[in-house]
């Protein structure tokens, strides 16, 4: 392991990596919808809504001269598409709003909120994720995520794993990035965090995905640390 005791904030990728969006939108829909009466097959809607998450951000990447759009409007969008394609009738624009803000209603894994709340007793704590501002601060009163302040793609406007977003996070803490750690279960990200200098933990959630789980099981880079869970991340800081 490389030399961490530099460190002095930790920023965590926030979808999949603090909290369990996929079990968290199935059970959220579906109790709604049979107050709503509304039928429909969640579970494909919801993993076709994350199957096109990437591809709403590469769009936004390719057309700079219309602006950045904050993933709440990139989520609507797709959720427009999809309630076509997948048949689903009976929506009003309040139930297709209802829906959208579901991604600010997602409960963190079962040791996110211990091992961050260690973790904030000695260093600084952030989501830096592709969510806005808006989305991040209620996801963070909804599952009481203890972050001491919350950084978003959108401040940036930038994506991740664009640099500007990594650098923009230790640009605003006055920090160099080697005494940043990015901290995600996604491989990806983590790599493109290290070629700009941060320090890097993996922590794998391999149900993130349910059985449509293809990658991430576990670390295929050369991080500073693996841990099992924020418990053991909490731990192998110092916390």
């Amino acid at each position: 392991m490389s030399d961490i005791s530099r460190v002095k904030a930790l920023v965590f990728d926030v979808f999949g990596t603090v909290v369990d969006w996929r079990t968290s939108l199935i059970a959220d829909f579906t109790a709604w919808s049979e107050k709503r009466g509304v039928k429909a097959d969640w579970t494909a809607l919801i993993d076709g809504w994350r199957g096109v998450y990437v591809a709403s951000m590469d769009e936004v990447r390719k057309h700079p001269e219309r602006g950045y759009v904050i993933l709440d409007t990139l989520h609507r969008r797709s959720l427009e598409k999809l309630v076509e394609q997948l048949s689903i009738s009976g929506l009003t624009d309040a139930d297709l709003h209802h829906l959208t803000m579901g991604w600010h209603r997602l409960h963190p894994w079962a040791d996110s909120v211990g091992g961050l709340t260690r973790l904030k007793t000695k260093y600084i704590i952030s989501p830096l994720s592709n969510g806005n501002v808006a989305l991040l601060t209620e996801m963070a009163k909804f599952a009481g995520l203890p972050w001491d302040l919350i950084m978003s793609a959108e401040l940036f406007q930038h994506y991740k794993p664009d640099p500007e977003t990594y650098l923009g996070a230790a640009r605003l803490l006055c920090l160099p990035p080697e005494q940043v750690m990015m901290v995600a279960a996604h491989n990806h990200d983590l790599a493109a965090a290290q070629k700009l200098g941060l320090k890097t933990a993996f922590v794998a959630r391999p149900t993130e995905y349910g059985p449509l789980q293809k990658h991430d099981f576990k670390a295929s880079g050369e991080w500073d640390i693996v841990a099992k869970d924020f418990g053991e991340l909490a731990t192998r800081m110092g916390c």
